[in-house]
């Protein structure tokens, strides 16, 4: 990869490319995310159907799908590799919808993924070169590309920040997490970072916290049902997210718990920071389908069950912040108000994906 300069450098273990996901001599290789840092594992795919299949069953999550699905297509374009062009090409297609559709909430970015690769492939095809080396590189390329577009967006994030600040946080959005930690570290701005937990799978306090915790900072787990009471008891100065979609209208959609911890802040006087773009597929909150995940998942903790046969779950994977417990979307070009966000999309904006 001597082509560019690498955008992971001082982030945590699981925030370096290659411990995200990997193409590699026909398999994709995955950080098994449902288990770390308990154990450090990682998923082999021989079949971009298992790709699809390990980014469904929550292998990797927040901006990891994304890289993972990336890899998929590389792997599709090795599988595809005695097929004619034609077929090579259809075969593409069929796989690059199996891989943009494995979570429902985010097709559209998965779509933005797919079809880049799709276009990498049939630029390969019309200059006779190997088709996975393009996919890949252009793969590479949009991963250190959005870990460089979201550096400018932890600047203005850590702006908000004040020094010696207690900030929480919310689920695992793995690029801003790390990005804004070294961004603080650079400032040397020595906030402490309050990790609610996030069940069923347990997101920030194995991968946020450690995280946090790989980049040397001060940081403390609570369980889900502890914001408000924390925001109060430890003096919270900033609540902060990233958002599986902004809706342009202000909606912020995001893991299931961050619609109550809003609720807190805005009670509390805390203001709540979302980070990420808008999102053009999604006009309204109206265009979004929320993901419902086995409910089983809920009835349990890291595979161990705490309810009695016959009782229920529920399991809704993401909720809906509106716009009016949003005190700014914080973007690479600055910080906007939830009401304004169309004003985004002014300059010329290029895809993170």
């Amino acid at each position: 990869m001597n082509w560019m300069i690498r955008q992971d450098y001082d982030l945590a273990f699981m925030l370096r490319y290659e411990n995200i996901a990997w193409y590699e001599d026909g398999k994709v290789r995955i950080l098994d995310r449902r288990v770390y840092p308990t154990s450090v594992e990682f998923v082999t795919c021989t079949r971009h159907e298992e790709v699809a299949r390990a980014i469904a069953d929550m292998v990797t999550q927040s901006g990891g799908p994304y890289t993972a699905a990336g890899m998929g297509m590389v792997l599709v374009a090795h599988e595809s590799r005695n097929l004619s062009r034609d077929e090579a090409l259809a075969y593409l297609k069929r796989a690059a919808h199996t891989l943009s559709t494995a979570r429902p909430t985010t097709t559209s970015r998965m779509r933005l993924v797919t079809e880049g690769c799709l276009r990498a492939a049939e630029e390969a095809m019309d200059k006779g070169e190997p088709v996975d080396e393009a996919i890949f590189k252009r793969t590479i390329d949009r991963l250190n590309h959005r870990y460089e577009r979201i550096s400018k967006v932890a600047e203005y994030l850590v702006d908000m920040f004040p020094d010696g600040g207690k900030i929480m946080t919310q689920c695992f959005a793995e690029t801003i997490v790390g990005t804004m930690l070294r961004e603080a570290k650079k400032r040397g701005k020595e906030i402490k970072l309050f990790v609610p937990e996030t069940r069923p799978y347990f997101q920030g306090a194995r991968l946020t916290a450690s995280v946090a915790q790989d980049q040397g900072f001060d940081t403390t787990v609570i369980t889900d049902n502890m914001p408000a009471y924390t925001m109060v008891t430890k003096k919270i100065d900033l609540f902060t997210s990233a958002a599986d979609l902004i809706c342009l209208d202000g909606h912020v959609v995001n893991k299931i718990g961050t619609y109550q911890i809003a609720i807190a802040a805005k009670y509390h006087g805390i203001p709540y920071f979302v980070t990420g773009a808008p999102d053009k597929g999604n006009p309204t909150v109206a265009t979004v389908t929320i993901e419902e995940r086995d409910p089983n998942m809920v009835l349990e903790a890291r595979g161990i069950k705490n309810t009695m046969e016959g009782v229920k779950g529920y399991y809704p994977s993401f909720d809906i912040t509106p716009p009016h417990l949003v005190s700014g979307v914080v973007t690479d070009k600055g910080i906007y108000t939830p009401y304004d966000l169309k004003r985004y999309f002014e300059t010329e904006t290029e895809s993170l994906y």
